[in-house]
């Protein structure tokens, strides 16, 4: 939903509201429809953000719309209710992790044996759950990140690159269980109709399972799923690609949420 500048394609600067700062300096955009947009929806739905980023990557944001009753980060490792992480759900998560894999830390190690300065010019441990590397694309060896995954994957992890990023995460840390968790509270507590759809978007590998378990999904016409041809049945793609690709998106999530068409 977010951009860098580079995925401006053409559209002006004037046309786009920055959502993210680092350090004081602008990063991350979106188009001034698309915030409009974001910021209609979030009234009507039961609009949950879900995102790889760690909380603190996470708190950076400054969407329309907020603050949000609940929010996912760390790729499903975490979740946020009023803006306080669930220590229960992060500690049921690393007992998960702990029991159907290899540690973190023996990943770590692993991991840091078969790389070196050539090509990654990060090495990241997010939230203690999982880690990444942003690798230069020039000199990342092209059986890299196969031969990684290879490894990772008896040992109840996986690799997947988005981007500059790799990521190697356990299974258990999945953003569509985060999501169902959210769902159930959400029921539970009579704030989401049991009868009421589960919409997604997303557009990396990491994204894949939670688009799936959807009841409808849609993804850009960019990013890593674009280049996997990821699809489903229950999958729209967009037209456009870039930042334009999040309006899209938007206008999809708006004439699905009866609240919005008048439909029940």
């Amino acid at each position: 939903m977010i951009y860098s500048r580079n995925a401006f394609g053409g559209v002006p600067e004037s046309s786009t509201v920055c959502v993210e700062h680092l350090d004081g300096a602008p990063l991350s955009f979106m188009t001034v429809l698309a915030a409009e947009s974001l910021a209609a929806l979030s009234t009507p739905a039961a609009l949950v953000p879900t995102t790889t980023r760690t909380i603190e990557q996470f708190q950076r944001i400054r969407l329309p719309g907020a603050p949000w009753r609940f929010a996912i980060t760390t790729n499903g490792g975490n979740i946020l209710e009023d803006g306080v992480p669930d220590i229960d759900w992060r500690a049921g998560l690393e007992a998960a992790v702990h029991a159907i894999g290899v540690t973190l830390a023996e990943v770590n190690a692993e991991l840091r044996s078969r790389v070196d300065d050539s090509f990654v010019l990060k090495f990241r441990v997010a939230d203690e759950l999982f880690n990444y590397l942003v690798v230069d694309l020039a000199t990342l060896p092209a059986d890299f990140l196969a031969e990684w995954d290879a490894w990772c994957r008896p040992r109840g992890w996986s690799a997947s690159q988005q981007g500059r990023k790799i990521y190697t995460m356990p299974d258990a840390v999945c953003k569509s269980r985060a999501v169902a968790e959210v769902r159930r509270r959400l029921v539970d507590s009579g704030e989401l109709d049991p009868a009421a759809p589960l919409l997604a978007a997303g557009d990396g590998a990491l994204d894949a399972e939670m688009l799936r378990s959807a009841h409808a999904a849609i993804r850009p016409r960019h990013g890593e799923l674009e280049q996997l041809a990821f699809t489903h049945p229950n999958l729209t793609v967009t037209e456009s690609s870039g930042i334009r690709a999040a309006e899209e998106i938007l206008t999809w999530f708006a004439a699905a949420t009866p609240q919005l068409t008048g439909t029940h």
